[in-house]
């Protein structure tokens, strides 16, 4: 061996082993995944430049007529009313509360009738008149059954309200008795959690007695 200090290579510190090492992976990584991330992003530009949305399989066309609205889409027949209502047309009035058509949150009217639309496929009601709780009235001109409900306090926190409504406005063209326990039977299948059950009977009795 040399005595000469020259003819040594110097020691490797940890820190230079470190970025050394870190580098060569680093570079390694860049080349092995950019063709793939470019074919991503190339993807990705070309939905955006076309405005396509994802193709759903087994798609079939149908036609809702909500609110006076013709509405031409494609759905995955499995699709219920309710989620077609809130996540395809947008129209977010319809509550989803429990989804098994038991607390009464997503009442809409299909053709004059009150219907649980969580338990309506939505191809079912291909042609069908639908009524959302957005198509009744406007806040500068509110249905009757939507003052009353506002000037009896018929609601707390609201989630069950345009439901209530929906099915409040459907009773006044149904057989019902005048008193209050009439009118409670025929909103039984409309769950309040907060309770303002009075002031719903209230509100719905003030528009019956009006009418």
């Amino acid at each position: 061996m040399s005595d000469d200090p020259q003819s040594c290579p110097p020691d490797p510190t940890r820190r230079k082993f470190l970025l050394t090492t870190g580098s060569s992976v680093a570079a390694s990584l860049a080349t092995a995944y950019a063709p793939a991330f470019a074919n991503s992003t190339a993807g990705e530009e070309d939905s955006a430049v076309a405005g396509a949305t994802p193709t759903i399989e087994g798609a079939i066309p149908i036609t809702l007529r909500i609110n006076g609205k013709d509405h031409q889409l494609r759905i995955d027949p499995r699709t219920t009313l309710l989620d077609c209502i809130r996540e395809t047309v947008a129209l977010t009035g319809t509550k989803k509360g429990c989804d098994h058509g038991q607390c009464g949150a997503c009442t809409v009217h299909v053709n004059g009738k009150r219907v649980l639309s969580c338990l309506n496929l939505a191809l079912m009601n291909d042609g069908n008149e639908i009524t959302t709780i957005e198509g009744l009235g406007t806040p500068e001109a509110m249905h009757p059954m939507q003052a009353a409900f506002v000037a009896c306090d018929g609601y707390q926190c609201g989630y069950c309200t345009s439901g209530q409504i929906m099915s409040a406005v459907a009773l006044l063209k149904e057989p019902c008795g005048p008193d209050d326990a009439a009118v409670k039977e025929l909103m039984s299948g409309n769950i309040c959690r907060c309770g303002a059950y009075a002031n719903i009977v209230a509100a719905i009795q003030q528009v019956r007695k009006g009418a």
